[in-house]
């Protein structure tokens, strides 16, 4: 049987340090969503059974603020020396820290150990290529395989023996790849975008002063905040005081559609929702990144409190900017997203090419670069290509650290803030997307293998969407599919009484839940919708909940 360990994005779990037999790891990864350090060093070894490893062939790991992760790194270092690879670590940093550390030292690899926004609780892998994109499934079923068969082999190495492995080849400062050179790499993203639409940090005008910024505890808290304010925008870090990475901090805490009264906000726990200031109506006062640095939701003050500025939000603006300023761009949106059903090519002053993909910032990176992995997009200004998912992930072009005209794609907060930031100052307010109502529910603590989208659970939720919908609109269009890269997705496409919508149901790829999300066009009844999300929910917690 083939079996997948990695989920949407990378391999996620609780730790438990107390598991050292590496088939009981795996059976715990798999049953309970548990990880342990046999992971990592079957990780390791399998990476050199998926690739030849050349002379010297580079791997670089780093990691979050997590406490298990350098226990984790080292038995992942452990494999990967066992697999014949030189270890390179570079400590506490971000995903797109690490991305870039990747592309900086040729490396075949980038390893970073994060669970993203999970809690602190979790640890888990996300594996970046030689190419700066993340891992498919193609290549992570064999990693799994490949560790999985090496689970049931007898292949003891003794203590000593051990500790040497786990010594990397080399250990650099942190603080280099977390603030130094995470910076530099920011600063030059930020010119090439600031270049090609005539802007700067210092034209942003609706924002207030000082721009509050919740890194989540992430490695973003040691310099991002001065950065900015370094641009002319000034700015303070106020995740410092949060007990705990993403504890009462970051943008896991937020939902693209959340708001909040003054009362609301005050009353918060979230370190930056409590700490809002009260603005006139469309003030820009704060932003929040996860965990590991690779998303970012903004806040804006309303005349009754505080609303999100989700990724879609932040991406329809930067390709609204970028169209006025003169360029033809490629969009792509995840089905979560509402980019791909909203959008209204007609408001923009250029061509945009919009194209919808699973859920996973990988997935967009994919679309953007034609799925073309083995080989860097070539430009000599700054590539037209932005991906989105209304969580804030935002994909962008990043420069080769080292190859003049070649370009990676990934997604980094810090990045993501800037061009948003930029993109107000050029931006035309009667273009801004027209949205529509989203919504996304939730059901925990299920048995995720009672769903495949296909089987008589699938069949049973598609008729109740269909009966419950039909009590209150007319239904046109019926259709049933799904999308590439997302095998258990069941997406139905109609109209309702004229309005585009579009009804997901898919098994989480990081947790024991399943999602359902509604997205309709503007300008329709939202009740209906609701209650027929509803609906599937109550029958979807009956039948697959554990307990």
């Amino acid at each position: 049987m083939t079996i997948n360990l990695f989920g949407t994005d990378g391999i996620r779990g609780k730790v438990n340090l107390g598991v050292a037999d590496e088939a009981a790891a795996i059976d715990r990864l798999i049953s309970q969503r548990e990880i342990s350090p046999p992971i990592y060093r079957l990780i390791g070894e399998a990476l050199g059974h998926s690739c030849e490893v050349a002379g010297n062939a580079i791997v670089v790991i780093g990691w979050d603020n997590r406490p298990a992760n350098p226990i984790l790194a080292q038995h992942l270092t452990i494999g990967l020396n066992i697999a014949g690879f030189e270890v390179h670590h570079i400590g506490v940093c971000a995903t797109p820290g690490l991305h870039f550390a990747t592309l900086s030292k040729g490396a075949e690899f980038g390893c970073m150990i994060t669970a993203s926004h999970n809690p602190i609780d979790d640890s888990g892998l996300k594996i970046f290529t030689k190419f700066g994109f993340k891992t498919l499934p193609k290549l992570e079923t064999e990693l799994s395989n490949n560790a999985i068969s090496l689970s049931q082999e007898d292949r003891e190495v003794d203590d000593i023996e051990q500790l040497k492995l786990a010594i990397p080849y080399s250990t650099e400062k942190a603080v280099d790849w977390s603030s130094i050179n995470h910076s530099k790499w920011l600063n030059q993203r930020y010119q090439g975008l600031a270049k090609l639409i005539g802007t700067s940090l210092s034209a942003v005008k609706n924002f207030h002063q000082p721009l509050l910024i919740d890194s989540s505890q992430g490695s973003g808290k040691s310099w991002l905040a001065a950065w900015l304010t370094q641009q002319g925008l000034s700015a303070t870090e106020i995740s410092n005081s949060a007990p705990a990475l993403n504890k009462n901090c970051g943008a896991g805490d937020l939902s693209p559609t959340q708001e909040w009264t003054f009362a609301e906000a005050n009353a918060s726990s979230h370190e930056l929702i409590r700490r809002l200031p009260n603005c006139p109506a469309g003030t820009i006062v704060g932003a929040a990144l996860d965990g590991d640095g690779d998303r970012c939701l903004l806040i804006e003050s309303t005349s009754t409190g505080f609303q999100v500025i989700d990724g879609d939000e932040i991406a329809d603006t930067l390709v609204n900017c970028l169209t006025n300023s003169g360029h033809e761009c490629h969009l792509a949106a995840s089905i979560e997203s509402d980019l791909s059903l909203t959008t209204g090519l007609e408001r923009f002053a250029m061509p945009v090419k919009v194209s919808e993909t699973a859920v996973g910032d990988r997935w967009l990176a994919a679309k953007l670069s034609n799925n073309q992995f083995n080989d860097y997009l070539r430009d000599q200004s700054f590539p037209k290509l932005v991906g989105v998912e209304d969580s804030g992930h935002v994909v962008l072009a990043s420069p080769h650290p080292k190859l003049t005209g070649c370009w990676s794609l990934v997604g980094d907060g810090a990045m993501t803030l800037v061009a948003y930031l930029l993109s107000t100052t050029k931006s035309q307010p009667a273009a801004k997307m027209q949205r529509g109502w989203k919504c996304r529910q939730s059901v925990s603590n299920v048995d995720r293998s009672k769903w495949d989208g296909k089987n008589q659970l699938s069949d049973l939720i598609e008729r109740t969407f269909h009966a419950t919908l039909s009590e209150v609109f007319t239904i046109d269009g019926w259709l049933r599919g799904g999308i590439p890269g997302e095998s258990n997705l069941m997406l139905i496409t109609c109209q309702i009484s004229g309005f585009k919508l579009s009804l997901g149901v898919r098994n989480s790829g990081t947790q024991e839940k399943i999602s359902v999300s509604a997205r309709l066009a503007l300008g329709s009844d939202i009740s209906g919708v609701k209650s027929s999300v509803d609906a599937v929910c109550k029958i979807l917690e009956e039948q697959m909940t554990t307990r």
